[in-house]
């Protein structure tokens, strides 16, 4: 590979420099050429004349595989991401094997998801794949050595993924970190109305806001999500409307901190929720996502009331982490137990049967034996139906990395007990017997049922009948297991279709306006889907095409220079039957 074409680009302007010569300047070295007409070879007619050169390369016609690890908010991001390269012609595939290009999205939380990914990286190379990163490992550490040459695309640069992928595909290595901004002040992220597939059409993932107010020792996705920034409140209600208007039945609200939503634009996340929920349609429901105990414990009131509304889960994330004030002090949690007490029990008391979900980690820095007893107590005396059980994990450059750390084997021996406690009981057996309204959303990993979500987003297996999915119905609980229960259909009972609008088809693109569609074409008729075949024509014009339409706000796209482009066209249509020589 030419030095030139291993480089690192800070952006893509960076492939053209000033001291190029420019298409005009071009001309006036061609003064002494003599054109003369070439010679077809017949075996070379039966490529027709609007094909381009086998060994040229033309963005936008190949294949890509995408693999997301992570939180909510990182599958919405590359959700965002497929639905911009699939409306761009790309085709977006399953099989990695037939992949051209592989897009890697990252978790940076603990150490085994970025091992992953190392090893994705690595079998990447191997295969002889393009490779694009994205996610928080490359925005939080991208000079790290086995990132060394590769592509990244930050976390709030997701709607310029064509453009990487377009540079990477041609051999150059393009690095896109910077941050959203208007006037100064930071942006949640990139727009929301970008096209995008769900990996479930029925659910839309919504972030509303991203990085958080909090400075965790042990935490290093800050590191790559940053300070708060959140979404205005009428961004994130048109993106509600446009998802129920393309079939989706339920709604996730995602972000690293959803309980601090609005404090940086002055609004808060009850004002969000009473918006959204007047635009929520019969049958459909919202789940809202983590919250950390202090920035909720201020709407308790209103929170209680929201949770009680019919169309919203009574559901909610609330990592506690530790049991003890002195680890939480080293964590630098901001709130104390009494705190996460007061919230759990304020909940429980105004939201009858609520599910409190949490979160602990196992083996911090200088947690004793005394305080890991404390955790084991609190999960006794709540019996969370959801618990997350994460052995520490030193996360480079934070500061709980620096700390005197707990022995590999106690580590272990606390997440093994606190695990078996977890275990011990089981949450839904007193539900065997009960008529319960669910929600059917997905299908189970064994494929062998459905899967739906009652008002307390608590796992419900029911038959497989293509009739259920999507819809709401009423079941009988017949069994219970550790993570699930099992219903039968209430014949009698009353279907409710959620959607006001057929759903997508699975690799449907959503939010592909009519106005991307004319662009796209550039003078052409062709309706971009992600498997669509796409005349050469209309790939070489949306090759050419300086701007996509999500990026013409807040500064031009500058996929190619128009040195370039007018050079590409230069060479199609003077030299597409000649032969020159000096």
């Amino acid at each position: 590979m030419p030095a030139a074409c291993e480089s690192v680009l800070e952006d893509i302007e960076d492939i053209v420099s000033a001291e190029d010569l420019k298409p005009h300047d071009r001309q006036f070295v061609r003064r002494n050429v003599l054109p003369k007409v070439r010679k077809r070879n017949s075996q070379k007619n039966a490529q027709t004349d609007d094909e381009p050169p086998s060994d040229s390369i033309i963005p936008g016609v190949q294949k890509i595989w995408i693999r997301t690890w992570g939180c909510s908010h990182n599958n919405s991001d590359g959700e965002y991401m497929a639905g911009q390269l699939a409306a761009y012609g790309y085709k977006i595939t399953d099989n990695s094997d037939e992949a051209d290009l592989w897009l890697l999205n990252s978790c940076t939380v603990k150490n085994p998801a970025e091992d992953h990914f190392r090893n994705s990286i690595k079998k990447a190379q191997e295969g002889k794949k393009k490779v694009v990163l994205a996610g928080c490992v490359p925005q939080a550490q991208p000079r790290q050595e086995y990132l060394k040459g590769l592509s990244i695309i930050g976390v709030q640069q997701i709607d310029r993924v064509v453009e990487v992928v377009e540079e990477t595909i041609k051999g150059h290595s393009v690095r896109l970190l910077g941050q959203k901004k208007d006037n100064g002040k930071r942006l949640g992220g990139a727009r929301l109305d970008l096209p995008k597939i769900r990996k479930n059409p029925l659910i839309e993932i919504i972030s509303i806001n991203t990085g958080c107010l909090n400075a965790c020792t042990y935490c290093k996705t800050k590191h790559a999500r940053g300070d708060l920034a959140s979404y205005p409140i009428e961004e994130l209600v048109d993106r509600a409307k446009q998802s129920f208007q393309e079939g989706v039945c339920e709604i996730w609200l995602t972000s690293e901190d959803t309980g601090a939503y609005g404090r940086d634009i002055g609004t808060d996340l009850p004002t969000l929720l009473w918006k959204l929920v007047e635009v929520i349609p019969e049958g459909a429901m919202l789940r809202l996502g983590m919250t950390n105990p202090p920035y909720i414990l201020e709407h308790l009131e209103e929170m209680a009331k929201i949770l009680n509304h019919p169309r919203v889960y009574a559901f909610l994330h609330i990592p506690v982490q530790s049991a003890s004030d002195s680890v939480l002090m080293d964590m630098k949690r901001e709130y104390c137990v009494a705190d996460f007490k007061q919230v759990v029990d304020f909940l429980k008391e105004k939201v009858p049967g609520i599910t409190i979900a949490t979160d602990i980690i196992c083996g911090f820095p200088g947690e004793t034996d005394e305080d890991f007893q404390e955790t084991m107590k609190l999960v006794e005396l709540y019996r969370f139906p959801s618990l997350f059980i994460n052995q520490f994990y030193p996360r480079p450059g934070t500061p709980a990395a620096k700390m005197p750390q707990v022995p590999a084997a106690v580590k272990k021996q606390r997440t093994k007990d606190l695990s078996q406690l977890f275990h011990s009981y089981n949450p839904y057996d007193h539900k065997v017997g009960e008529r319960q309204r669910v929600l059917v959303t997905e299908e189970s990993f064994d494929s062998t049922y459905y899967v739906a979500h009652n008002p307390f987003y608590e796992q419900v297996l029911v038959p497989k009948d293509p009739l259920l999915m999507g819809k709401m119905v009423e079941v009988n609980i017949y069994e219970a297991g550790k993570h699930f229960m099992k219903g039968q259909p209430v014949s009698d009972a009353r279907v409710h279709t959620a959607s006001i609008s057929r759903p997508l088809a699975k690799g449907e693109i959503s939010g592909l306006t009519e106005e991307f569609r004319r662009s796209a074409q550039n003078g052409t008729k062709w309706k971009a889907q992600p498997n669509a075949e796409i005349p050469v024509q209309t790939r070489l014009s949306s090759w050419m095409a300086l701007q996509l339409p999500w990026q013409q706000e807040g500064g031009g796209l500058k996929i190619l220079s128009v040195s370039l482009a007018l050079l590409a066209v230069f060479v199609m249509f003077y030299c597409g039957g000649m032969k020159t020589e000096l």
